[in-house]
């Protein structure tokens, strides 16, 4: 798919570290599965997979997390 934001390059499948932010607390997810821009970088994801993202972002940050970084496991 052609990138929306720069327009020039398209995307392959890839990882990207998330970053999610909210009331004081950062939650930094790795090796998240995503299509990533081969020129800028921007990446983007499945309805699954940004699902599941916002369910452990809201997991870390209901703990009382201010930071939180972990690898997202996907089955």
């Amino acid at each position: 798919m052609k990138c929306t934001l720069c327009q020039v390059g398209t995307t392959e499948k890839g990882k990207a570290t998330v970053t999610l932010e909210r009331d004081g607390s950062i939650v930094l997810i790795k090796e998240v599965p995503a299509e990533v821009c081969t020129n800028c970088g921007h990446y983007y994801l499945s309805e699954e997979i940004t699902r599941l993202v916002m369910e452990k972002g809201n997991e870390a940050i209901a703990s009382g997390a201010e930071l939180e970084v972990f690898k997202l496991q996907v089955a």
